[in-house]
């Protein structure tokens, strides 16, 4: 059966990730702001008999590449026309219907491909197509293959799609497209040296070449983006300069806009046969356009931000208790009754103390884990994610940034690896290498545990004003510490920093959507995946070298105390060091094994207050830090103070090597990696010193 290829694409935001889960029954990650996909996902269904293999590309606004996920449609593109790759059987471009005329300048660009075109006016559940245009006038204008009201969201249009692929295999005809832009013949000879040099040294069409001249004349850096030598890339920078040269100088500023300025022009006189009706008269952008005026007004917008944050980080302590209390008995209840069943010896001590004990120690905070990543889809997929984008511009540019840096920024409050991904939307080179600086200083999904465990063990459950809790006061203090620490220094680094920037910004404000709701719970589902399996893997084989370094070496036959194992003469080398932050030698092992992954020190500790504990049944952690007794002072291991130093100390370590692996691959270097471990563990060390000694000289201690 003969394999055929459909390629998504269209603007950022426009639906087309959710259209490939649609059509795939895959889970990609689907919200409601741009740079979603940064990469291309591949995926193969059986449609009608055939075998189809669908291709989701970033989003892009023009082939003229400002970020590199648009290098990756750019360059995909240009293999297609230069026949280095196959090109695909049929393109489905999808267009957000209540922004059709701003969704049309990309197709435009892809007509002169020839390749059959299928439009789908996406979201048409929030706006009739057939009330914004007569869509069979738009086809024949356009010259597409097909135009299909659709919504990802309520499968509308599905069924018609299947049909329109089918028959695009079946008849394989040839699809011969407009040619446009159509350039004047003024402007086709100011063209003329620029697509000399293109037609000596590459073998487009005709429509391709002036498309190619136009954009070169229109962009400064666009011949860059170019496959060929730098010797042909000489030779179009002369042909331009000539061009330059030879026309009057105020004419410049225009060329610089030629481009656009001729395919909206073409796309204005397409619309207006087609019967266009501005899209603002739909209704749901007016509510839209209403509840902006409150969410990002420039005094209520911020504080609805942190009162929304607020919200989220107390829920998360005052709707998790209930499946994380339950969860903790019922891991207890299976340790105590592998402990009864299990006759007594090292097995049942490994599986008991070091893998039940480890694993169930970080298991408890799934729930809490699970809210956070709710709220955070919530925010993506209503819209309200774009808007954060909106009101942190201003403040962005005072630090050196711009708005586009806070979707990374804020996806690293779920985990950073996805958000150092995400920067390849910033077109910038030295605003992307900013971000990723900070990005691990953002309180990700792993610091969660430490500071559950922390708060929920030594904060008291207390309201202010009975209204503020403190837990959630306390996690909220948390989080903002490491952003705020993260815009500061941004600012150093911009300043020290010698690469170039570029620090416009534009980004549309999509209307507010209600989430799929599908896709939340697939979302859901495969983050609660990635935390019990990807990090249950590392959590196990750490807990399980834990439980050796605790209980061994033995001495007569029984095990040593403790403070002789393995574990605990490491842990009594690295206390000296450690010792200035208020921390003992447990948590110096906490903090040893928790480079593979933050959330590790819950686990560890688990371990080794149920290994030093010689009772038949599993401890309760937080209880045992409580009790838990320094022989040599008599005062206490865990006050609240030390609870607060070894939060802060997490909110700034380099405590991850998943993520600095991903840096290395995204710098293409180690040198930012080595630096980002060295600033960071230096700025935790600093800072934790600082709270736990300050805390001492104010009597807190």
């Amino acid at each position: 059966m003969i394999n055929n290829t459909f390629s998504l694409l269209g603007n950022p935001n426009c639906g087309k990730t959710a259209v490939f889960n649609l059509l795939t029954g895959l889970d990609q990650k689907v919200s409601n702001y741009p740079g979603i996909t940064v990469e291309k996902k591949v995926s193969s269904v059986k449609i009608n008999n055939s075998i189809i293999t669908f291709e989701d590309y970033p989003g892009s606004y023009s082939l003229n590449p400002q970020s590199l996920d648009e290098k990756i449609v750019h360059d995909t593109i240009f293999s297609w026309i230069n026949s280095t790759a196959a090109k695909p059987d049929g393109i489905i471009y999808v267009a957000d219907v209540t922004n059709l005329r701003r969704n049309l300048y990309f197709c435009t660009q892809l007509l002169m491909l020839n390749i059959p075109i299928v439009i789908l006016l996406n979201m048409s559940d929030l706006a009739d197509p057939s009330s914004i245009v007569n869509i069979e006038k738009l086809k024949k204008n356009l010259n597409v293959y097909e135009i299909i009201p659709f919504s990802a969201s309520k499968s509308i249009g599905l069924d018609v799609l299947n049909d329109t692929m089918s028959n695009i295999i079946l008849n394989n005809e040839k699809f011969t497209s407009h040619n446009i832009p159509r350039v004047s013949p003024e402007n086709k000879k100011i063209l003329t040296p620029i697509t000399k040099v293109i037609n000596d040294n590459f073998s487009f069409s005709n429509s391709f070449v002036k498309y190619l001249s136009l954009s070169i004349l229109s962009s400064n850096s666009y011949y860059k983006n170019l496959n060929c030598s730098e010797n042909v890339k000489n030779k179009i920078i002369e042909a331009k300069n000539s061009v330059l040269n030879n026309i009057d100088k105020s004419m410049h500023s225009s060329l610089e806009t030629l481009e656009p300025d001729l395919r909206y022009g073409f796309i204005d006189e397409i619309l207006d046969k087609s019967d266009y009706k501005d899209s603002k008269e739909v209704e749901s952008l007016t509510v839209s356009e209403k509840i902006d005026n409150v969410l990002t007004h420039a005094v209520f917008g911020p504080i609805i931000y942190i009162g929304i944050l607020y919200f989220i980080f107390q829920s998360i302590f005052t709707y998790a208790s209930v499946p994380m209390d339950f969860i903790d008995g019922t891991v207890a209840a299976f340790g105590n009754k592998v402990h009864e069943f299990m006759p007594e010896g090292l097995l049942r001590d490994l599986v008991v103390d070091g893998i039940i004990a480890g694993v169930g120690g970080i298991v408890i905070f799934l729930p809490q884990i699970l809210l956070l990543m709710f709220f955070m889809i919530i925010l993506e997929d209503t819209g309200y994610m774009t808007r954060i984008t909106f009101l942190m511009d201003k403040y962005m540019r005072k630090i050196g940034l711009h708005g586009k840096s806070i979707l990374p920024i804020m996806s690293g409050y779920a985990c950073a690896i996805p958000g150092v991904i995400s920067t390849r939307t910033i077109d910038s080179w030295k605003e992307r290498l900013i971000t990723i600086l900070i990005l691990p200083l953002i309180s990700c999904a792993a610091r969660l545990p430490v500071y559950v465990l922390m708060i929920g063990a030594f904060i008291p459950q207390v309201y202010i004003y009975d209204f503020i809790g403190l837990q959630g006061l306390v996690m909220v203090i948390m989080y903002f510490l490491g952003t705020i620490t993260a815009f500061i220094l941004a600012k150093v680094f911009s300043k020290v920093l010698s690469e170039r920037s570029n620090p416009t910004f534009i980004m549309e404000l999509p209307p507010y959507r209600m989430p799929i709701g599908r896709s939340v719970f697939k979302q859901l589902i495969n983050r609660g995946k990635l935390f019990l399996l990807d990090a249950g893997k590392i959590i196990m084989a750490i807990s399980v070298i834990i439980w050796f370094l605790v209980s061994f070496p033995k001495i007569d036959g029984e095990y040593s105390s403790i403070n002789e194992s393995y574990a605990g003469k490491i842990g009594q080398a690295v206390e000296p060091i450690i010792r200035p932050l208020g921390f003992d030698w447990k948590i110096g092992i906490g903090l040893i094994t928790s480079f593979a992954a933050r959330e590790v020190v819950v686990s560890t500790l688990s371990t080794i207050y149920n290994v030093e504990d010689e009772g038949n049944e599993m401890v309760n952690l937080k209880e045992a830090m409580s009790n838990d007794v320094d022989p040599r002072t008599g005062n206490k291991v865990f006050t609240p103070l030390v609870a607060i130093s070894l939060m802060v100390f997490y909110v700034y370590a380099a405590q991850c090597m998943a993520t600095f692996a991903v840096v290395r691959t995204e710098t293409n270097t180690w040198k930012w990696p080595v630096f980002m471990i060295f600033y960071m563990t230096a700025l935790a060390y600093i800072m934790s010193f600082i709270v736990f000694n300050g805390g001492k000289m104010l009597g807190f201690y």
